[in-house]
């Protein structure tokens, strides 16, 4: 898998910076209802691995807990979607829109996609996981 290395980017307000180690050039789009009513539409976002450095996240970056096995951050100044990150290894999913460089970037798969309400549709060719498929391979086994 190709990678793209230090990606980094910010808020709308600046705020809040940041510096990814590796950056996945494959941009998935999610559809479930948390990331639609979170964003008001599908998430377009990149896997950022665990090494992401924020500047400016002790005072301005507010953590959501949204599920058992996952959270989300924003600005808390300007309300941007920073990160859904996985409590279990601490893996940053990150908006691409929030990065620098987006060149290299593919939009190559979609997550919940029996959760995408019928308005809208992407013309791209990608990999399509259902909500199922995503718990199970995602979720932590229940205790």
């Amino acid at each position: 898998m190709t990678k793209i290395r230090s990606g980094n980017g910010n808020c709308l307000c600046g705020a809040v910076q940041f510096n990814v180690a590796i950056v996945s050039p494959h941009v998935g789009a999610c559809h479930c209802s948390m990331c639609r009513k979170w964003g008001g539409g599908p998430l377009m976002a990149i896997d950022c691995g665990t090494d992401v450095v924020f500047q400016g996240d002790d005072e301005n970056v507010t953590v959501y807990e949204s599920s058992d096995w996952a959270e989300r951050g924003f600005c808390n100044k300007c309300g941007s979607h920073l990160f859904y990150r996985l409590k279990q290894n601490g893996q940053y999913i990150m908006p691409a829109g929030l990065f620098e460089d987006q060149d290299g970037f593919v939009f190559d798969h979609q997550v919940y996609v029996d959760n995408k309400p019928d308005y809208y549709s992407f013309a791209n060719e990608t990999e399509n996981m259902t909500e199922a498929e995503v718990i199970a391979k995602y979720a932590p086994p229940e205790e």
